[in-house]
């Protein structure tokens, strides 16, 4: 069989069965059902559609985007709805819900980890999927028994689509400045009136409905973002018995074209201006979830979840690109190696030079470190679930809560890094269309902007989330990774050693950083912070695996200690230049007038 370019199935049988043990989790209630047979089923399955039904799309869908026909309707290739209809029917989408909505109750882990063969087969026709998925657990979560009646579970079933409508031409993502209104209504709707942008699958022609979640400010409601309701706003009203009926009042008023992540509609929407249906009244018809004025409270829900996944796109992409790039290597013949001076000798494969293999390890190192820290976090939520020791429970909770940017931002970073290097394995051939990888690159660039950019996570981690609680996030991430730290065997020794440095170094610079409360001069190198804290995550999950491999041999196992080794010795070292940095508290860029650049 040959060698799959997608993902690699080795790597996930070690991250799920040898180092999370998510076998374990079946002596929950909630997972009793599954075994490891359920689980392998499920990745044989996803592997399948994703290498029959999306790999075979991603460059079509590339070069062929989604645009507004005639009649004003998106037109995406046909074969989309079929690639999705294939993931709907072997019950994908519905995974993760419970048995009383047609679910499996399969545990995040493993469908976090299914997912990344879609994102890695082609990301752009995953979204639509993911989106809905996040879309629905959402509603389960906040809204009434009806709402979930008769949006969230056509949504699970896979006749309907779903979104999330939060930004505004005007406000980007400064939520507390959007103006979308909803006006209440004698019957207890309410009419929505305004404008989002930037709205991921907002508008196609692939089920029968679109149910958008949308922020807005209720009439009087208090400025800022404690003043945000969410709202239901279906694209087609729905009839008594549940289907669609006529057209809501939510136009498409155009497309964005993107650098890449093309398979996936990308809308500016306008609610309530009587585009969808001249000549009636007034406003879009939404329905409140949850209390008003909660709205932001419900929605980072769903945000919060699609930041982790957005970290496992950006995990899925980097991995495919290595692969891709590693395959490449072994067969693309160039050159001789430095000692030997004789033209008449055979080129050898790229990959016997120090410096591919150097880019190779590095990419490696990047896409399996990444994929443990998505997989980690998601293992993290299914035992929150089955938890019943509220202590634990809380510390898991929290624990989550202070990887969440990092699971988001680091992949997104790093794992661009590594589709880039992917490109220069591959030389002058990479930059052409010849090959995916430069599609890999388009694609994964978006990962650091969507869901909350680079700089909001930074802003979230280090403003929010280390500090919370009197600094219990800290606490509880510092005492995760000392457990760990501690497990280490005399092999594992010096990694431990120098990963304890670091924990003791990012506890130090994080004090000194609000040591005076002065938030403006502690967030001005935010940025710097995520990505210090976001190597020394790795560096532990790193060691997580290290300690797991521990002993064994094979050249999975050398392969997994070779990338360890790279990362403790080329990539951690880099966090004290910005420790340095930090505990100077540089005022470089908060003095800077912007008159000068």
């Amino acid at each position: 069989m040959p060698r799959s370019l997608i993902l690699s199935r080795r790597d996930l049988e070690f991250l799920l069965y040898e180092w999370l043990d998510v076998a374990a989790l079946t002596r929950h209630e909630r997972f009793a059902p599954h075994s490891r047979e359920t689980f392998d089923a499920v990745l044989d399955l996803s592997e399948s559609i994703a290498t029959e039904e999306f790999a075979p799309l991603n460059r079509a869908a590339d070069q062929h985007e989604p645009e507004i026909g005639p009649d004003g309707a998106v037109v995406l290739l046909p074969e989309i709805e079929k690639a999705l209809g294939a993931y709907e029917a072997a019950g994908l989408r519905a995974a993760t819900f419970d048995h009383r909505f047609g679910g499996q109750q399969l545990p995040i882990t493993v469908h976090q980890a299914a997912s990344c063969y879609f994102q890695a087969a082609s990301c752009g026709l995953f979204a639509y999927a993911f989106l809905s998925i996040g879309n629905a657990n959402l509603i389960v979560a906040h809204g009434s028994p009806e709402q979930i009646a008769r949006y969230a579970q056509p949504v699970i079933d896979g006749r309907f689509y779903g979104t999330m409508c939060l930004s505004e031409p005007h406000a980007g993502s400064s939520l507390s400045d959007i103006t979308t209104r909803a006006v209440r209504q004698e019957d207890g709707t309410y009419r929505l009136f305004g404008t989002k942008m930037w709205i991921s699958a907002g508008d196609h022609e692939l089920g029968e409905n679109i149910v958008h979640l949308v922020l807005a400010r209720v009439e009087g409601a208090p400025a800022g973002v404690k003043g945000i309701s969410l709202f239901i706003v279906p694209k087609y009203l729905l009839e008594a018995d549940g289907d669609p009926g006529e057209r809501n009042d939510v136009a498409l008023v155009g497309l964005n074209h993107k650098m890449g992540f093309r398979g996936t509609t990308n809308a500016l929407l306008n609610f309530g201006e009587g585009l969808a249906r001249p000549g009636d009244r007034p406003g879009a018809i939404g329905h409140l979830v949850g209390q008003e004025n909660n709205g932001l409270r419900y929605m980072f829900h769903m945000m919060n979840e699609a930041r982790i996944s957005v970290g496992a796109g950006a995990v899925a992409l980097g991995y495919t690109g290595y692969l891709h790039s590693l395959e490449y290597a072994r067969t693309r013949t160039q050159g001789r190696p430095v000692n030997d001076k004789d033209p008449s000798s055979a080129p050898v494969p790229i990959i016997d030079h120090p410096d591919v293999r150097r880019m190779l390890l590095a990419q490696k190192s990047y896409a399996e470190g990444g994929l443990a820290l998505v997989l980690y976090c998601a293992h993290v939520v299914d035992t929150e679930q089955v938890t019943t020791d509220a202590r634990e429970k809380q510390r898991l909770h929290t624990l989550l809560e202070v990887l969440t940017p990092i699971a988001k931002s680091w992949p997104s970073q790093w794992c661009v890094a590594a589709n880039d290097l992917a490109i220069q394995v591959h030389g002058g051939a990479g930059y052409t269309r010849d090959y995916p990888v430069e599609q890999f690159y388009r694609d994964n660039r978006l990962n650091s902007i969507h869901e909350g950019t680079h700089g909001i996570q930074a802003l979230d981690l280090l403003g929010r989330k280390v500090t919370m609680d009197h600094g219990a996030g800290l606490a509880v991430l510092v005492d995760t990774m000392r457990a760990t730290i501690t497990r280490a065997s005399p092999a594992l020794r010096g990694q431990a050693d120098t990963l304890a440095a670091a924990v003791d170094r990012l506890v130090a610079v994080t004090a000194d950083l609000w040591r005076d409360r002065d938030s403006a001069a502690a967030l001005a190198n935010a940025t710097v912070y995520l990505e210090a804290a976001g190597h020394v995550v790795l560096a532990w999950i790193w060691l997580e695996q290290l300690l797991v491999a521990d002993g064994r041999s094979g050249a999975f196992y050398d392969g997994k200690r070779a990338a360890g080794q790279y990362f403790y010795r080329f990539e951690l070292p880099t966090v004290n230049w910005r420790f340095d940095l930090l505990a100077g508290r540089d005022r470089t860029t908060l003095d800077l007038d912007p008159a000068v650049l």
